[in-house]
């Protein structure tokens, strides 16, 4: 997997990643008692507006970004990014009002919803082969669960030496640093595309995404995956803090368990998606997901919570998890031609977090109203209509290459040759509005 570092401009791209994933860390670890100073008790209101704030900031702006992105010139476009979100990092150990941090906040994850997509959408172009783009994937997929690990570990140690206010610093840092890294190479630019007016460059991505129907399926897993993932993420603090009665060293274990587990994954899937298509795996992982949710649930209604259980579990969502997200740039990348990349990328973004827009409060929710058990039976559940969804929208058969005929094309259209039935590689675009065979 990491023979693909050998390649300069991804090796930048790469360190330019895990060192903005590192500040973003420190600053999620700072906002936390940054909101305790400005609300004390209220707190807790504070950080839930914001994390609302991000997933709106997400689902709102990436599509506008997928119109954007693809005129611009990429390097300048991030660099860019980067420094804006330098910069909001910067103010934010200055804010005296609750609304300051709102304000800066919704500034910074606007940047992150065009940085993102924009730059998952350049790795393909850097590595065009598939089986070097599949272990890329791996590796990023790596880098979000060690900073997992690393950015916790790296606040404590600040934390006691300075001031909270520090770790913003940090952020800021590591947005600079990620600013140097991505204008330090040369990236490629997307092929011009056809000119289109704002609103259908706006919504293309996502007009390309619910056409195709291996995107369809991914739209379902990403429910699964988000479903899963709340419940982890969300209520893991409350079961072990809480219902356990543990201390804060077993919460950090229990999220490493699930880290771990999606790092295992994301080790194991580049040499196993050499040999087995994404459809299975993708589809096997979200079902192991919603195995794993029932199995817990039976286990606290029977038994009760055990910890050593609650690590085993974690461990077997993280591995779901990661099977599901993983190889999901693959789909994303044969799914659409060079042009189109960043406006599909965004539509991903967006989409995706719109299923944790509302699978993040309904975890809470379940859980603070009807308890564990309740909270994973119904989670399990939408992971599970996730699962069955994906198998319907997704067919078995997904070739790449479509015999199919034109009816919505001139004779004499360049693109057909005289015949208006042909075979070729497939995607949704302006020939071709609509899926195969017949358009």
């Amino acid at each position: 997997m990491l023979e693909i570092l050998a390649d300069r401009t991804y090796r930048h791209l790469f360190a330019a990643q895990v060192v903005a994933l590192v500040g973003t860390g420190l600053a999620t670890m700072a906002l936390g008692l940054l909101a305790y100073d400005l609300a004390g008790d209220g707190a807790a209101i504070v950080l839930g507006t914001v994390f609302t704030i991000k997933m709106v900031a997400y689902v709102g702006i990436a599509p506008i970004a997928g119109a954007l992105a693809d005129r611009a010139n990429r390097r300048a476009l991030l660099v860019v990014l980067d420094l804006i979100r330098a910069g909001a990092a910067l103010c934010l150990p200055f804010v005296t009002e609750v609304w300051q941090v709102y304000v800066l906040i919704f500034l910074l994850q606007s940047a992150s919803a065009v940085f993102t997509p924009t730059f998952q959408a350049t790795i393909p172009d850097v590595l065009p082969e598939e089986a070097r783009y599949t272990r890329a994937l791996s590796l990023s997929r790596l880098a979000y669960d060690l900073e997992n690990i690393v950015s916790p570990t790296l606040a404590a140690l600040l934390l006691a030496v300075m001031s909270y206010n520090a770790l913003f610093l940090g952020t800021m840092v590591g947005f600079a640093a990620s600013a140097a890294l991505v204008i330090s190479v040369l990236l490629p630019s997307p092929k011009p595309s056809a000119s289109r007016g704002i609103y259908d460059r706006t919504t293309r991505g996502i007009q390309i995404y619910l056409a195709t129907p291996r995107l369809r399926g991914l739209l379902a897993l990403n429910l699964a995956a988000a479903s899963a993932g709340a419940m982890v993420l969300v209520n893991s603090v409350v079961m072990v803090r809480g219902t356990l009665a543990l201390n804060e060293s077993a919460l950090a274990w229990t999220m490493f368990a699930f880290g771990a587990g999606s790092m295992l994954a994301a080790l194991a899937l580049p040499r196993l998606l050499d040999r087995v298509p994404d459809r299975p795996v993708m589809i096997a992982g979200a079902a192991m997901m919603v195995v794993t949710l029932l199995g817990l649930a039976g286990e606290v209604a029977a038994l009760g919570l055990d910890w050593a259980v609650l690590l085993g579990a974690w461990l077997l969502v993280g591995l779901g998890y990661s099977a599901v997200l993983t190889p999901s740039g693959r789909l994303l990348r044969r799914s659409a031609h060079e042009a189109d990349r960043p406006a599909l990328f965004a539509a991903q973004f967006a989409l995706s977090h719109a299923c944790w827009l509302v699978t993040y409060p309904l975890s809470g929710w379940l859980m603070t109203q009807f308890g564990a058990v309740a909270a994973l039976v119904v989670l399990a559940a939408l992971a599970g209509v996730g699962v069955l969804a994906a198998q319907r929208l997704w067919p078995k058969e997904d070739p790449e290459m479509l015999e199919h005929t034109h009816d919505n094309l001139p004779l004499d259209h360049p693109h057909l040759h005289g015949a208006r039935r042909h075979r070729h590689f497939f995607v949704v675009d302006d020939e071709h509005p609509r899926w195969a065979s017949h358009l």
